[in-house]
């Protein structure tokens, strides 16, 4: 039955706060949450929402709930050897959008980079399968993969957002990931879950900034490729790809700070 995880998973003081914050967001989230399965349905066949079974507490699978953002019928399958890829590395989990994902549909960049795409998910939070904060709910074919030490971080509900999202999410390895999971299912208490909410929304906009950078970098890149043209530092200024990558080494470093504080701090 969903809602009756024990309180080591759910204690009464977690649900409760879902339960509140949720029901107070709704009316305020319900008109963009149309808004967007309207842009969905008007720029992409198929249905506004994407529905897939995920691993939650303990290994339990639940049905998950997001906004569409590739097209019907994606191939999963390269999602597959790019996450295998991650899992046995030591480089950041960058998600496939970064390289330019052709199954994704127009506009679904930007709903995934803002997290808008998850909205959806409020729903499994109210019926129990998710809380607010906790662990990224993975998929079956990951789940299958992870080490029995690795699955410590299933011993509480996986959640909208967490540590991980807000220590530099995209700039940490699998095994940070891990690390930081296992963290929150440990030591989770009301302050560290208000202190991540309140979190989520500037790690958004950095995510979002940073997807806007790579995407402008890639962009311009590809122009200077094709127009063989002279390289820009003449003038004794940063050409825009070397701005681009100044910007982006400067961020890791932030986040390598971030993430250290948050795994030892």
């Amino acid at each position: 039955m969903p809602g009756t995880y024990p309180a080591s998973a759910n204690p009464p003081w977690k649900r409760r706060l879902d339960i509140v914050l949720v029901v107070v967001a709704l009316p305020l989230l319900l008109p963009l949450m149309a808004l967007i399965g309207l842009i969905i349905r008007m720029v992409s066949a198929g249905p506004a929402l994407f529905k897939q079974e995920r691993i939650g507490y303990l290994g339990e699978r639940f049905l998950c709930y997001k906004f569409r953002t590739m097209f019907v019928n994606a191939d999963t399958g390269v999602h597959q050897g790019h996450l295998n890829q991650l899992m046995n590395s030591d480089v950041p989990m960058l998600k496939m959008d970064s390289k330019g994902d052709p199954r994704i549909i127009p506009f679904g960049r930007l709903l995934r980079a803002s997290g808008l795409d998850e909205l959806p998910q409020l729903m499994n939070v109210l019926f129990g399968d998710m809380s607010l904060v906790g662990p990224r709910p993975c998929v079956c074919y990951e789940y299958e993969k992870y080490l029995p030490w690795q699955r410590e971080r299933f011993n509480t509900l996986p959640g909208l957002t967490g540590l991980w999202q807000v220590s530099g999410k995209n700039h940490t390895t699998f095994t940070e990931m891990i690390q930081l999971d296992i963290k929150y299912a440990r030591t989770k208490t009301l302050w560290l879950d208000l202190k991540i909410i309140f979190k989520t929304i500037p790690a958004l906009m950095i995510q979002m900034w940073e997807t806007w950078v790579k995407k402008n970098s890639r962009s311009q890149a590809a122009q200077l490729k094709t127009s063989n043209s002279a390289r820009s530092g003449n003038d004794g200024c940063l050409s825009q790809p070397t701005f681009m990558t100044v910007v982006s080494g400067a961020t890791d470093t932030e986040h390598r700070r971030k993430l250290k504080r948050n795994l030892y701090g």
